[in-house]
């Protein structure tokens, strides 16, 4: 009998070493909403996090989860019930519609980090195959009746909206207010598209497996990272004199850290973005960053361009929705005209 009590005894000793001890008290679990073409960059950013908030709490061991799609599909799933921690997307109104659709941030959530809570930024360039056979240097190229293009769709991707501004941006600058000339290069631009994807990876697989168009276009980032993985003997990055500012906006979602306890741990990860460590990776993927000392290392890398922004050009992105994104919008109206 005393063997047998002493077994017990060892073994709910073993048991509670087990619970309170050896094993972490709390597990993480941080997922980030992020836009189609990141993946990569996270694959890259998070294990340096992980490792940071692991070393600085032991008790609570951290696992960083993605979810990647174009980044209007990303939000329209987090309204519809998707957990999401913190987003990362590439358009300001696919975070904005998160309080106005769904209230689940704050209207002030653009003030909380610095830059507009963007951690950095990039703006639109253009990938053409060797040697670069269309002579493509500028977007008057890009309408061209002689060139076929590839880039997402604007009404599902961040990607395709921001193309679609800075051509009609640089078009609109270049024409001095001519809106009649515009409104026809914008139409022959949409027509010379070959395909519409519904996110950037999708497009990239178009043109680069597929085959299709002469031009892809995307964010500075990512042509770059496509030409580095396929051949840089093969294609060729062109950016444009003339572009626009396409800011990467991220926060967490309150009412989801709230209910998931993960809170502290979604601040200190967008707060992690902006530190020098983490700008220098950013940049390693082609994105420009606001960090000087960083950028100064990287000027190479990072063709001169002169960049508008949205509001400059356009008003605001409110605007920018209701003009040419919403149905029967400007979008809607020149797709048309093309086919006719």
């Amino acid at each position: 009998m005393k063997k047998i009590f002493i077994k017990k005894t060892a073994l709910a000793s073993i048991a509670t070493f087990s619970l309170f001890g050896s094993a972490p008290l709390v597990a993480a679990e941080l997922l980030n909403s992020s836009y189609d073409i990141a993946r990569e960059l996270f694959v890259e950013l998070n294990p340096q996090f992980e490792k940071q908030w692991n070393e600085q709490h032991p008790d609570d061991k951290l696992t960083i989860k993605q979810s990647h799609a174009g980044s209007s599909k990303q939000a329209l799933a987090i309204l519809q019930g998707l957990k999401a921690d913190v987003v990362t997307y590439n358009q300001v109104t696919d975070v904005q519609i998160l309080h106005d659709k769904g209230n689940l941030i704050p209207e002030n959530w653009q003030s909380r980090l610095p830059n507009n809570s963007s951690p950095y930024y990039s703006t639109m360039a253009f990938l053409v195959r060797k040697d670069n056979p269309k002579g493509i240097k500028t977007w008057d190229d890009l309408s061209r009746e002689d060139v076929k293009l590839i880039f997402p769709n604007p009404k599902t991707s961040g990607n395709g909206r921001y193309t679609y501004l800075a051509a009609w941006g640089a078009y609109a600058q270049e024409n001095k207010g001519d809106e009649k000339k515009t409104h026809e290069q914008m139409k022959q631009f949409l027509k010379n598209v070959e395909v519409f994807d519904t996110g950037g990876r999708g497009a990239t697989t178009s043109f680069i497996e597929r085959g299709l168009g002469d031009v892809l276009i995307s964010f500075e980032s990512e042509v770059n990272n496509i030409r580095h993985q396929y051949g840089e003997s093969e294609y060729e990055v062109i950016v444009p004199p003339v572009d626009i500012l396409a800011e990467f906006p991220v926060t967490w979602v309150d009412k989801n850290v709230q209910k998931n306890g993960t809170e502290d741990v979604a601040k200190a990860y967008l707060n992690y973005l902006y530190s020098p460590k983490a700008q220098e990776i950013i940049t390693s993927f082609n994105y420009r960053v606001n960090d000087k000392n960083v950028m100064a290392a990287n000027k190479a890398k990072f063709p001169e361009t002169r960049l508008f922004t949205v509001e400059s050009q356009f008003g605001s992105w409110p605007k920018v929705m209701e003009t040419h994104f919403a149905t029967n919008g400007q979008f809607d109206k020149l797709m048309e005209e093309g086919r006719r």
